[in-house]
């Protein structure tokens, strides 16, 4: 069979080949070809010159819809279909859902869905440049804190690299680049303003109780609300903690997600005391503790801090959740008269006053949770002392109990 051959129109990217007029452009290095079934009579052919105009446009301003251009070109209908930004994002949200908690997945579907929503929703991904993603950029950060862009950023970008995956887009994720975030140091408690705090600011005992624990421990305000009485150790030595409370009252695995074991000092020890025989007055409650979406444990425990302790009101929770702690952190400390700070305080407290009695880092970072101690020195750098002398009079005392035992050891082994 003989090959029809092409028929130069005289207009760009229009030819006539038989009974059709095919139909082509390049956009983005890609090119673009459509037949229409169309006689190539000259009314044809000016429709076919200005829908390939209309469809460029569209492709330079990010509408561009194949299917609605060309609804019965062969390259239309084997397309896959929902390449608009939030077709595309609506289909990512479920996948991506089976590997984060419920509510993780709601604040990412909230980032998601802001960041769609000022791209726009109806533009095409594959129409989408670097430029556009900038302008993203540009655009959060002009409202919000650079934190919270950057939470944005970062879980638009796990969108994006999905799009790449799946021959969506190409390279667009690298562009949700994150905005450099000043580190503001710890600001602990002075030992003063601590005192100032539990005999000014504390009126009941288990307030007194739970500010010193969580002093003395250095616990996260997640993990402070859901120590139970079963994770003391029976001399209130130790305690484990096995569990965090968050914002919607669901229990979950610590931040590292494994348990860890805190070695008490006196304060906590006398504080936890007063906590547990009061915790000793409930039933014990079935707690499900989330170890991930898809796997959970049961506690039957009972919780330290409980609402009802000082309630006013007929009806309030079973637990304390974190905003909860804070606003009654925030009362203790305007009635102490010290200086305002966020209730994650304690927890750097814990911190600073461990690295200022000169504590061992390892330790400390075992204590908190962290996984080495890189973040103690990153993070609490100032409040460790590098140039003591008292430090550099320890070290040669221990050099010269080597030089002592060495040569004793050497004997032994001779021998």
């Amino acid at each position: 069979m003989a090959k029809t051959v092409a028929t130069n129109t005289g207009y760009p990217g229009v030819e006539v080949r038989g009974s059709s007029i095919p139909v082509f452009f390049m956009f983005k290095r890609a090119r673009h070809t459509h037949t229409l079934r169309l006689e190539p009579t000259r009314n044809n052919i000016k429709h076919a010159v200005q829908l390939r105009s209309a469809a460029m446009f569209a492709l330079r301003s990010g509408s561009y819809n194949e299917s609605e251009f060309f609804p019965h070109s062969r390259s239309a209908a084997t397309m896959a279909p929902g390449k608009r930004v939030g077709e595309l994002c609506d289909r990512y949200k479920p996948l991506k859902a089976v590997d984060i908690t419920p509510e993780t997945q709601s604040r990412y579907e909230v980032a998601l869905d802001i960041c769609v929503d000022t791209l726009g929703r109806s533009r095409m991904v594959d129409s989408l440049l670097p430029e556009d993603i900038q302008k993203l950029r540009v655009d959060l950060i002009a409202t919000r804190a650079v934190s919270t862009v950057n939470h944005y950023l970062a879980t638009f970008s796990g969108f994006l690299y999905w799009c790449e995956n799946n021959k969506y887009c190409c390279e667009l994720g690298k562009h949700c680049v994150r905005f450099t975030k000043s580190i503001k140091d710890p600001d602990p408690l002075t030992y003063e303003e601590y005192l100032a705090l539990i005999e000014k600011g504390c009126l009941h005992p288990i307030d007194k109780a739970a500010v010193t624990v969580a002093v003395y421990a250095g616990l996260r305000p997640g993990e402070l609300c859901a120590l139970a009485v079963e994770d003391i150790a029976p001399d209130f030595s130790k305690i484990t903690v096995r569990r965090s409370i968050t914002q919607s009252v669901t229990f979950k695995v610590p931040k590292t997600k494994k348990e860890r074991t805190v070695l008490l000092q006196p304060p906590a020890r006398d504080a936890l005391k007063v906590l547990v025989a009061d915790a000793e007055k409930r039933e014990a409650a079935d707690l499900t503790v989330w170890l991930n979406r898809h796997e959970s444990r049961t506690d039957h425990v009972r919780v330290l801090l409980s609402p009802k302790t000082q309630a006013r009101k007929a009806v309030v929770n079973d637990y304390f959740v974190p905003s909860a702690w804070n606003t009654k952190w925030a009362n203790l400390v305007r009635r102490a008269e010290i200086r305002a700070r966020p209730a994650y305080q304690t927890r750097h407290t814990y911190a600073c006053w461990n690295l200022t009695a000169r504590g061992n880092l390892a330790f400390i970072a075992n204590q908190m949770g962290h996984k080495d101690y890189s973040m103690l020195v990153t993070v609490y750098g100032r409040w460790i002392d590098t140039e003591s002398s008292k430090e550099l009079e320890r070290i040669w005392e221990g050099m010269q109990n080597m030089a002592q035992i060495t040569p004793k050891l050497h004997q032994e082994l001779a021998e």
